[in-house]
């Protein structure tokens, strides 16, 4: 058992590999398996690994020997790490972060159980040619599937019970925090693995798919003059290595002082943006070979538009049932080793805050999440046109991930970088790193740390803001399709800003472990 600083007891890993299994676990989620190569085909195919390559060692890599750093230096989470290098308002920043993956943490379970629905649909009904979805009101009453499926599932109460069993799945893995995990994800990562070389195989061992491999090296230079392509690949680095979350931070905090950080950082980068390369072999060789095209969106790719290549696999449902079954189960395990760690950074955060047990935590923290992933399932019809997202629960995830995802973590990266280059030192975390680290850092990191990421990070927001202002604040006009007693959804974005403000205010004044507030 590792003494913290103050000699509390906390949990350590019982290897190195297990830590670099739960790293790049955490690190490889749903958007590694779709959303990569659906940025890949938006930017220009091979020519948006130029950029990515960029933001990976100018970015992520960086960011994630600081957040090792961090969480090894201290030997704490996030928001107590912050604060033990800069105060209050570094604690604020941390709790903000906390927050904000706490948000990210309910909708994306949800999700998880909208594909624990859709694997037990995978067994038959998924693959039928059509479904009747009445709860739509559409005229015809039918939709084509996997659409019909899908949404014929999110207008019922069912993906609550499926919510709520992800989430007792997660409270199992996390119960006994780094070693449970690591015995979780020993499993679940190479099975991951395994099954994404079964379906790189089948996807290139069908007609045209190959050619679908090439299409996904093949760059068009022209589109890197787009300072779009640049934010898409910056934007993905930082939100496919799971950085801003507070997670990498906690999950350093349980190793050995003398952990060789900095090559654990490199592997963990590795092993998951590896996985991103085959994950795209997979997906543009099916989709070519039915003559596909891959959407932006993490949803549409996961539940209609690769399935729907799954459904038109050679060999009827012999072998679509067992490679959708597959297809579905791989996401379910690479949801579960990210939202394990999204859990983890909440409790183990909690627990350097008010000194709880781990079960009071996990407890506390598990009903909190519940209740929120329920709110993102909720099936209440607030389209029935279905030309938006057809469901109140949709809806708010929709919101909620704009500005969680899209704005928050790039704010909390920014500001992280400012707190440890500025306030800690640069040189100080960089002397900690290269104590016990066989790959010495060199006086360039404190210039990465200080002044390129902090530009890089402004730029990308400035951009967004820009867009966001050009096209109309997202989610401020309500769509007229949307029935009336909904439209209030307008303010919920200024209302969960509002309660990020004050939550992590509150957090951020000191409490000793008995509850009493400190003097000082």
């Amino acid at each position: 058992m590792y003494l913290a600083p103050d000699g509390v007891s906390r949990g350590q890993w019982k290897t190195r590999l297990g830590f670099i299994l739960a790293a790049s676990g955490s690190a490889i989620g749903l958007g590694n398996i779709v959303f990569f190569s659906a940025n890949a085909y938006r930017f220009g195919g091979g020519a948006f690994y130029l950029p990515y390559l960029i933001a990976l060692f100018a970015m992520g890599i960086p960011v994630m020997i600081l957040e090792f750093g961090l969480g090894n230096f201290t030997g704490r989470a996030f928001p107590e790490s912050l604060y033990r290098i800069a105060g209050k308002k570094g604690e604020f920043v941390g709790w903000w972060a906390i927050f904000n993956a706490f948000f990210i943490t309910m909708y994306y379970i949800t999700i998880l159980g909208w594909v624990f629905g859709m694997l037990t649909g995978a067994f038959g009904d998924l693959w039928k040619e059509s479904l009747p979805v009445p709860a739509f009101g559409l005229e015809e009453g039918v939709l084509d599937n996997p659409y019909a499926y899908f949404f014929r599932m999110l207008s019922t109460w069912q993906p609550v019970l499926f919510v709520l069993l992800v989430w007792i799945f997660n409270v199992i893995i996390v119960r006994r925090g780094p070693e449970t995990i690591e015995q979780a994800t020993r499993i679940f990562v190479p099975l991951m693995w395994i099954f994404m070389i079964v379906l790189i195989i089948r996807g290139v061992t069908l007609t045209n798919g190959f050619e679908g491999v090439m299409l996904l090296f093949t760059p068009d230079f022209s589109v890197m003059k787009d300072s779009a392509v640049w934010q898409g690949a910056f934007s993905q680095i930082f939100f496919t290595l799971s950085l801003g979350f507070g997670i990498m931070t906690a999950y350093a905090s349980y190793l050995p002082k003398k952990s060789d950080l900095t090559q654990n950082a490199f592997i963990t980068s590795f092993l998951n943006c590896g996985f991103e390369y085959i994950a795209g072999l997979a997906v543009f060789s099916i989709l070519f070979a039915f003559a596909m095209v891959p959407r932006a969106s993490t949803l549409a790719m996961m539940f209609f538009i690769l399935p729907k290549g799954i459904s038109q696999l050679p060999g009827g449902l012999q072998a679509v049932i067992p490679f959708g079954t597959m297809f579905f189960i791989l996401l379910l395990l690479a949801g579960l080793t990210s939202s394990v760690s999204l859990v983890e950074a909440l409790v183990s955060s909690m627990r350097d805050k008010f000194g709880w047990s781990r079960w009071k935590t996990i407890t506390v923290a598990g009903c909190f999440g519940f209740i929120g992933s329920a709110v993102f399932a909720l099936p209440q019809i607030v389209n029935p046109g279905l030309q938006d997202n057809g469901t109140l629960g949709f809806t708010i995830l929709d919101f909620v991930d704009h500005w969680a995802f899209s704005y928050g973590l790039l704010i909390i990266g920014l500001f992280e970088c400012i707190l440890v280059g500025w306030i800690m030192g640069a040189d100080t975390i960089r002397a900690h790193l290269n104590s016990h680290s066989r790959m010495r850092l060199g006086i360039w990191f404190d210039a990465l740390i200080k002044y390129i990421i902090p530009l890089a990070l402004l730029f990308v927001l400035g951009y967004s803001i820009k867009n966001e202002i050009t096209d109309g604040l997202y989610g401020t006009a309500f769509s007229e399709n949307y029935n009336e007693p909904y439209r209030f959804m307008r303010y919920f974005p200024g209302i969960v800003l509002a309660f990020w403000l004050l939550s992590s205010t509150l957090l951020s004044l000191r409490l000793t472990r008995k509850g009493k507030y400190e003097s000082s």
